[in-house]
């Protein structure tokens, strides 16, 4: 209802959108030019933030932008599983038949991780998602399962991705030896009230509208219900969309952007 009558071709805060309309904020580029550079160089990196600030849109767009010749991916977004669970979603994501025994697991993965990387040249890359909830026998066999070689190659990429909380669980002794193997340490910190009015011009140009439908006064009462986050934020605009067009007013103002705040909060 309210595409047509605010001239929209289609949603513009959708979060399933094509990742080539990606928002270049400076979260998003920094994140990606660290992303860019642990797959040269492999190893295990570290990203954080609290939810919704755009570590898994991120993470979409580099995972989209990989040649499927040179890298294969493997994501783990279910991380609250028993250790024996998460080595067969190591297997089958390698496409390894399970072993019963955890030592047969653990052989079979990285006899599979060396022989990707050495004879067909292609770069495995492991992504965990919600890494805040790996239980702690899981992150001491991360650190093992990453060491090749007598901890002298790396032939594959390891990405945490995780809340704020990670950086706390990984700060502690018994994860020493796996923090220092962590190259890559990014925390998002979410789009800026600068940035905040430049993405709304511009998912709304996607749209085909270029027209300015939220006032000046409506993007700062947005970003201050939002702090910063992306997700909270696409939630918020569409919301003022849908009351916008039921008061059809064609210009949506702080007053309508309050009524989607008390709408959209729990």
């Amino acid at each position: 209802m309210y595409k047509a009558f605010y001239g929209l071709e289609l949603n513009p805060f959708d979060k399933s959108l094509d990742t080539k309309h990606h928002f270049k904020s400076a979260d998003f580029k920094e994140a990606i030019s660290r992303l860019d550079y642990i797959k040269q160089i492999r190893g295990i990196g570290l990203f954080s933030g609290t939810s919704g600030l755009g570590k898994t849109y991120a993470l979409r767009h580099f995972t989209s932008t990989l040649n499927p010749s040179l890298y294969k991916v493997i994501y783990i977004s279910l991380s609250t599983v028993s250790i024996s669970e998460f080595y067969r979603s190591l297997c089958y994501g390698l496409g390894i038949e399970p072993s019963f025994r955890k030592v047969d697991m653990f052989k079979d993965i990285q006899e599979e991780l060396i022989t990707l990387m050495k004879d067909k040249k292609i770069n495995p890359i492991l992504i965990i998602d919600e890494a805040q909830y790996l239980k702690t026998e899981i992150l001491n066999d991360l650190k093992i399962l990453m060491n090749f070689d007598m901890d002298s190659k790396n032939y594959a990429t390891c990405i945490l991705v995780g809340q704020p909380t990670l950086t706390t669980i990984l700060s502690k002794n018994i994860h020493e030896a796996l923090r220092q193997r962590i190259v890559i340490n990014y925390s998002f910190t979410g789009i800026s009230k600068e940035e905040l009015k430049e993405y709304i011009q511009s998912r709304l140009k996607i749209a085909g509208c270029n027209n300015e439908i939220y006032n000046n006064n409506a993007i700062e009462a947005i970003y201050g219900c939002c702090n910063g986050s992306i997700r909270k934020i696409n939630n918020l605009l569409e919301k003022c969309l849908i009351i916008g067009t039921q008061q059809a007013k064609q210009i949506i103002d702080t007053e309508i952007v309050m009524g989607a705040q008390n709408e959209v909060e729990i």
